[in-house]
C-alpha cells in the first residue's frame, strides 16, 4: 500500500529485510489506541464527518479483539491496521484514517505508549523485589555474616544489613525510571513526517485522550529523536547490573566453599552428567542477559549517533531492542524476588565463618582509641596482634600475654589493657556497639528497615496515581469511541 508511488512490489527477499512486522506485534493495541484518539481529534475538528469518524473507529474496536497475523505483505504493524481498516471501513471512509499523520509520529507515539506501561510495571517490580528484601531483613536483624572488600573478609555485619544495601539501591532504581517517565510521557503525534501539517488539526487534544502531560513541539524533534529510548535502556542497563550484583553475590553464596545459602530447586538445575550438582542457572543467566541489555543500549546509541537530523529507517532496529530490554528487564525482577523470597539462609554457616576469622580487628583498633591510644598506633598494634594470631594458628582472645606484649613493643600501650580489650571485644560487642549512622550495627537495623518501609509505600502511592491518571484518560477515550460507534 504505501509504495503504490513507486509502480512495483517488493521481493519475498526484500520484504522480510525490511520488514518490522514481526517486531510490531509488541505495540499493535498500542497503534489501535493511538489511532482512535487520531480519529477522534480528526473528528472533532471536522477534518472528517462523523460517519467517517464511525466506521473507523469501529473497525478499530473490532481489531482489539482480533489476533493479528504476522503472515502478511504489510512492512510494518502501521500498514497491516490500515489495511485492515480500509478493508472492513471501505477506502471511502477508512482512507480518511491517516490523514495528517505519518508513520513516523505514529511509531514514535506507539514506541512512547509501550514505554510508559513498561515504566509503570517496571517500578512496580523494583517496589516489590524491594519490599522483599526487607521483609526477609526483618526475620535477619540478628543474623551474623561477614562483609567484604576486594572479596576478602572485612568486617561484621548483618544479612539485614546486606539486604538493606540493596534495597536503596533498587529504590535509586526506581527514582531513575520514575524521572523518565515525564521525559516519555510527551505527545509527538501530529508532528508529520518532520515538519508537521497544514490541516487544522488540534494536538492538545490527542493529548489529553491518550493521557500524556505535554507536547513534543517542535515537529522534527518529535519524529527523529530517540534521546527517551536512548535514557529509557540506560536506566534499565544500570538496574540490571545491580541485579547481576546481587546475583554474582548469590551464585558465591550458594557454592559449597561459602555455603551461606540454599537456592530452592526451582531457581536451580542438575548436571547432564554429575548427579550431585545444584547450578545456580537462574542467577548465571541474569548476568549473560545483563551484558545483553548493555549490547541493546550500545546498538541504540550507535544507531542515533550516525544519523542526520529527521527520520532514517535506521530507526526501525531500535525498536525490538526497546522490547527485549524491557522483557528482560521485568522477568528478572520478578525471578529475584522469588529466589529472595524461596532460599534458605544458613545462619550457622554464616556465623561460624564470621568467627574463625580477624573480623573484630578494626573493633580492637577502636577500642584502643576509645583509650586515647592514636588510631595509626593502635592500627599499627591490632595489625601486629593479628600476624601473631595468624602464625600461632589461634584466635585473637587465646594470645597470651606473651604474645600481647610483642604488639605493643616500643610503645607506651600497656599489653594488660590490651589483653583486656581483645578479650572483652566479640562479634556481638562489635555490633552492640557500632552505633554510626547506618552502619551494620544491632540498633541502626530496625531503624533503617522502617524508614525503608515507609519510603517504599510512599512510591507505590505515586505508581498509583500515576497509573490512575492513565486509566481515566483510557476510559475517557473509551467513552468518546463508544459514544460514536453505538
Amino acid at each position: 500500500m504505501y509504495r503504490s508511488r513507486l509502480g512495483n512490489d517488493l521481493s519475498s527477499v526484500t520484504l522480510d529485510y525490511v520488514s518490522s512486522i514481526n517486531d510490531d506485534l509488541d505495540i499493535a493495541l498500542y497503534d489501535i489506541i493511538g489511532s482512535q484518539a487520531h480519529v477522534l481529534m480528526l473528528y472533532e475538528t471536522k477534518i472528517i464527518t462523523k460517519n467517517d469518524a464511525k466506521k473507523i473507529l469501529l473497525s478499530l474496536e473490532n481489531l482489539k479483539n482480533t489476533k493479528l497475523t504476522v503472515n502478511s505483505d504489510a512492512e510494518d504493524i502501521h500498514e497491516l491496521i490500515e489495511t485492515l481498516v480500509i478493508k472492513n471501513a471501505g477506502m471511502a471512509s477508512g482512507g480518511k484514517m491517516h490523514t495528517a499523520r505519518s508513520r513516523n509520529d505514529q511509531v514514535a507515539l506507539d514506541i512512547r505508549l509501550k514505554i510508559r506501561d513498561d515504566l509503570n510495571i517496571l517500578c512496580n517490580c523494583i517496589l516489590d523485589l524491594s519490599e522483599e528484601m526487607i521483609r526477609v531483613g526483618k526475620k535477619h536483624q540478628k543474623t551474623i555474616v561477614p562483609l567484604y572488600t576486594h572479596l576478602q573478609q572485612a568486617q561484621i555485619g548483618l544479612f539485614s544489613h546486606y539486604l538493606i544495601a540493596y534495597a536503596d539501591v533498587l529504590l535509586r532504581d526506581f527514582e531513575r525510571l520514575y524521572a523518565t517517565f515525564e521525559h516519555v510521557n510527551q505527545n509527538p503525534l501530529g508532528a508529520g513526517p518532520v515538519g508537521g501539517t497544514s490541516l487544522p488539526i488540534d494536538r492538545n487534544n490527542t493529548t489529553t485522550l491518550l493521557g500524556f502531560d505535554g507536547i513534543v513541539e517542535n515537529s522534527l524533534d518529535a519524529t527523529s529523536s530517540r534521546d527517551v529510548v536512548a535514557e529509557y535502556v540506560s536506566m534499565i542497563a544500570i538496574l540490571m547490573t545491580n541485579l547481576s550484583k546481587i546475583s554474582e553475590d548469590f551464585v558465591l553464596w550458594s557454592t559449597s566453599e561459602f555455603s551461606f545459602i540454599d537456592l530452592a530447586d526451582e531457581f536451580t538445575s542438575p548436571s547432564s552428567v554429575m548427579p550431585q550438582k545444584k547450578n545456580p542457572d537462574i542467577l548465571e543467566l541474569t548476568r549473560g542477559k545483563t551484558a545483553e541489555v548493555i549490547g541493546h543500549l550500545t546498538a541504540i546509541l550507535t544507531t542515533i549517533k550516525g544519523l542526520a537530523s529527521g527520520y532514517g529507517r535506521d530507526l526501525q532496529q531500535v525498536k525490538p531492542a526497546i522490547w527485549s530490554t524491557s522483557k528482560t528487564a521485568i522477568s528478572a525482577l520478578l525471578i529475584l524476588k522469588s529466589v529472595i523470597s524461596t532460599m534458605h539462609v544458613k545462619e550457622k554457616q554464616m556465623k561460624k565463618t564470621s568467627a574463625s576469622s580477624y573480623l573484630v580487628a578494626l573493633d580492637i583498633a577502636e577500642n584502643l582509641v576509645k583509650e586515647g591510644v592514636p588510631f595509626r598506633l593502635s592500627h599499627k598494634i591490632t595489625g601486629n596482634l593479628v600476624h601473631i594470631a595468624y602464625a600461632s594458628k589461634k584466635p585473637l582472645n587465646k594470645l597470651t600475654i606473651k604474645e600481647v606484649t610483642q604488639s605493643t613493643n616500643n610503645t607506651n600501650v600497656k599489653p594488660d589493657l590490651v589483653q583486656k580489650i581483645i578479650q572483652t571485644t566479640t562479634i556481638q560487642s562489635s555490633l552492640k556497639e557500632r552505633k554510626s549512622l547506618g552502619s551494620s550495627g544491632y540498633e541502626e537495623q530496625k531503624r533503617m528497615l522502617n524508614t525503608r518501609m515507609n519510603k517504599i509505600n510512599s512510591c507505590r502511592t505515586q505508581i498509583l496515581k500515576r497509573q490512575h491518571d492513565l486509566t481515566s484518560a483510557f476510559d475517557n477515550l473509551s467513552v468518546k469511541v463508544g459514544n460514536i460507534v453505538k
